[in-house]
């Protein structure tokens, strides 16, 4: 018999005395905005870049060592081959323009090494493309692996359920995407616009030293002024994530199979297509001004650089017509500036990729940073002790909990013993705190105050993959998976997701062997007719409601070495006949074994151990079927309720 300990007093209207309320939730996780940088006591931004663009560039060897390596080789010496050309060039004019008294063998050579130049550099950008793609496609795999990789780390709900952590998510993919690569393309034009101006600065300097810092000047402005551009937009990025959160979830719903019904059969289509396109609208709409103003504040520059270019080619053509420059001279300036603008341009162009993207990747570093939300400001958070088998009780200890610190109290101050090889029914109103419970017992949070104790030992003490594996449940908000018959019972232990026999035991457990092994392809039949694994694959077939909840049932039966066994309204889409049935087979099945039962439907609790009726997150009742019918209390209140639905003078 499952032990429950008396009924607390009931709780006052008023806040009880500060002794008795719970003390303060240790901080939670996550910075207040979602957004990196701007908790309190947070690095300063311009470190937090720094960090962001060095792990990015870290990333790109641990990637591919020699491909990176290649890569900026490459950047390097086609940085310096177009000042080698125009030097050959002027070489070259110059020898012409001696006329009659040119060296044909020299003019010659001069102009096969201006070839030549040209033929390696068209070589080498093919290259640096490939080897720029190797890089890319590398990273791309490296950085997300790593990023899911951190997500499946975070033991907990807490994340999951933050629309603030959605949001970071979200950057942090899209960083995850285009950041490394922007940093990377940034990193290797950086190094061959160094290659590049330093070889015609040189140039520039034996021609008309002006010209050099004139160009500087006017590309450093334009470089400040990308700069700004590039955070400008990573700003609005971040502020126009949640509209973009949005319009996905509209996009979802209106291609959604789950949802096509309803839609068509209220008309919502126009009303979350709207939605949609307000959504997309207000965020496009602040990324445009943020463009408008960046094409005129580049334009401008663009027209002063061609400035500053025509005035440096006035005054060289000029010295040219009084003899003070040779040809030669005239032609090296005009590809020696032509280039240091080229190349200032681009540098520019692909800054403000960078910077935008070492912005957006900040959001990367940071969710790999954020800590686990277990255990938070305890002790006892890391957990790792082993999970022995059931041999006693699971208690519930003054267990108070909220999802928010600000938030109202989902349990307030429970106490409940289960004791092991009993079934507890779990009863109350939506909004009780059932389903709460069942999260806190899987340790998908921690309790704000008390404890939750197997067999004596604080669960935050034990290893949580352990103890999730001695825990079998069948959620109310199940999951459907997109995968074939035999997959979507198998991943409920994954050690024998390919063990047939096992499979079609558990099916038959729960009354679906006979609809999946009619299948067209009996187990390894595709649940799903949106996703397909093939081009040219046959198409999936769906189930319905019903017929789902029974191969989610017979997923959490797969864990048969389970000591806990927990069923939220295992037979909320089940006809009556149906649901009889699988009561018995569940009954069968969890002999001997420790079971919480949720349901509505009261009848299904009859045979309990004990039946706890919670009511506002605390538990108001316990006791057996009769006992608590005796007791006319708010249980019999509700069974009567429901009993009287079903009483009929045709039946005896």
């Amino acid at each position: 018999m499952s032990k429950v300990p008396e009924q607390p007093p009931p709780e006052p209207e008023q806040p009880p005395p500060e002794h008795e309320q719970p003390p303060p939730e240790p901080e939670l996780p996550e910075a207040s905005s979602g957004l990196p940088g701007t908790s309190s006591g947070a690095p300063p931004r311009s470190r937090l870049r720094l960090r962001a663009a060095l792990t990015c560039l870290a990333l790109q060897f641990q990637a591919t060592r020699v491909g990176a390596a290649a890569m900026f080789g490459t950047a390097a010496v086609t940085g310096l081959l177009p000042a080698l050309a125009a030097w050959f060039g002027k070489l070259l004019f110059d020898e012409i323009g001696h006329g009659g008294d040119a060296d044909t063998g020299r003019a010659t050579a001069l102009a096969l090494a201006v070839a030549g130049v040209g033929a390696v550099t068209a070589v080498l950008t093919q290259l640096a493309g490939y080897l720029d793609e190797v890089v890319r496609q590398r990273l791309v795999v490296t950085v997300e692996d790593r990023l899911f990789a951190r997500v499946n780390e975070f033991r907990g709900l807490r994340h999951f359920e933050s629309p603030a952590f959605h949001d970071r998510l979200r950057l942090a993919q899209e960083a995850s995407q285009d950041a490394p690569h922007n940093i990377t393309m940034f990193s290797q034009s950086a190094v061959r616009a160094v290659a590049t101006v330093t070889g015609f600065t040189g140039v520039l300097f034996a021609v008309w030293p002006p010209m050099v810092g004139l160009l500087f000047l006017v590309g450093g402005a334009a470089f400040v002024a990308r700069l700004h551009q590039a955070r400008r937009q990573a700003e609005v990025s971040e502020i126009v994530s949640g509209k973009y959160r949005r319009r996905l979830f509209y996009r979802g719903l209106l291609t959604d199979p789950r949802a096509a019904k309803e839609i068509r059969l209220f008309g919502l289509g126009g009303f979350l297509h709207t939605r949609l396109v307000t959504a997309l609208g207000d965020a496009t709409s602040a990324e445009l001004r943020v463009a408008r103003r960046g094409v005129l504040v580049q334009s401008g520059f663009a027209l002063l650089n061609t400035a500053v270019t025509g005035l440096g080619t006035v005054v060289v053509a000029i010295g040219a017509a009084h003899g003070r420059f040779t040809v030669g001279d005239v032609t090296l300036f005009i590809a020696a500036a032509a280039g240091i603008q080229a190349t200032f341009g681009g540098i520019v162009t692909q800054a403000g990729m960078a910077v935008e993207g070492i912005r957006l990747f900040g959001h990367y570093t940071d969710l790999m940073e954020t800590p686990d939300d277990l255990g938070s400001g305890s002790d006892l958070g890391s957990g790792g002790e082993p999970v022995p088998a059931l041999r006693h009780t699971i208690e519930l200890r003054d267990v108070w909990f909220r999802y928010d610190p600000s938030g109202p109290w989902v349990l307030r101050g429970v106490n409940l013993t289960l004791t092991a090889g009993t079934a507890v029914g779990l009863v109350g109103r939506n909004g009780a705190g059932k389903s709460t419970l069942v999260k806190l017992l899987c340790r998908f949070y921690d309790p704000v105050r008390g404890t939750i104790l197997w067999d004596g030992a604080d669960i935050r003490t034990l290893d949580v993959a352990r103890l999730r594996r001695r825990i079998g449940v069948t959620f109310q908000d199940y999951m459907a998976y997109d995968l074939t018959a035999q997959e979507n019972i198998g991943v409920g232990d994954l050690d024998r997701l390919h063990d047939r026999d096992a499979v079609r035991t558990v099916a038959r457990a729960a009354g679906i062997d006979e609809k999946l092994s009619s299948l067209p392809d009996g187990y390894g039949t595709l649940l799903s007719r949106v996703q397909v694994d093939d081009y040219d694959a046959s198409p999936g077939v769906t189930l319905s409601g019903g017929q789902w909840q029974r191969v989610a049932l017979a997923r959490s039966l797969l864990r048969t070495d389970a000591d806990l066994l927990i069923l939220d309204e295992p037979s909320s889409a089940l006809d009556a006949q149906a649901e009889h049935e699988i009561n018995a087979a569940l009954r069968r099945h969890r002999e001997g074994r420790t079971s919480l039962l949720i349901s509505h439907r009261l009848s299904a609790l009859r045979d309990a151990d004990v039946i706890v009726v919670m009511t506002d997150g605390a538990v108001a009742e316990a006791g057996t079927h009769d006992e608590l019918m005796g007791a006319e209390g708010q249980y019999a209140s509700l069974f009567t309720l429901q009993a009287a639905g079903y009483q009929d003078t045709r039946v005896g």
